[in-house]
């Protein structure tokens, strides 16, 4: 395994919760990533992915060095949190909450 791909997993680790504690050669990744996800663009469905615009402007405004690859570890992390969250119904502030009721006509009707 490259470092470049251990650096990865790690990192991926960090943000799935297996592992709580960030390698000291990610912190700077890292704290892109969470000041992206911060930030980040939500749909009915869920939280959008971090755009290439949003870490480049991100970069260019924290005048940050990114390399190819560090653009390819935070699109990484990203991914994995995003799969996380979408396999765990979400974060605790996205879960919705359903009601014991089934629908009828006249709660739909006090809804809409």
């Amino acid at each position: 395994m490259t470092p470049l791909k251990r650096l990865e997993q790690q990192l991926i680790d960090t943000v799935t919760g297996a592992r709580p504690t960030v390698p000291e050669a990610g912190v700077i990744v890292w704290r892109a990533f969470l000041d992206l996800a911060a930030r980040r663009s939500y749909h009915m469905s869920g939280p959008n992915p971090i755009s290439m615009a949003e870490i480049e402007a991100y970069a260019r405004l924290h005048r940050l060095p990114l390399q190819p690859h560090h653009v390819a570890l935070i699109c990484a992390i990203d991914d994995a949190w995003l799969k996380h969250v979408r396999d765990d119904g979400g974060t605790p502030d996205e879960k919705r909450r359903q009601s014991s009721q089934p629908m009828t006509p006249a709660i739909f009707d006090a809804l809409f």
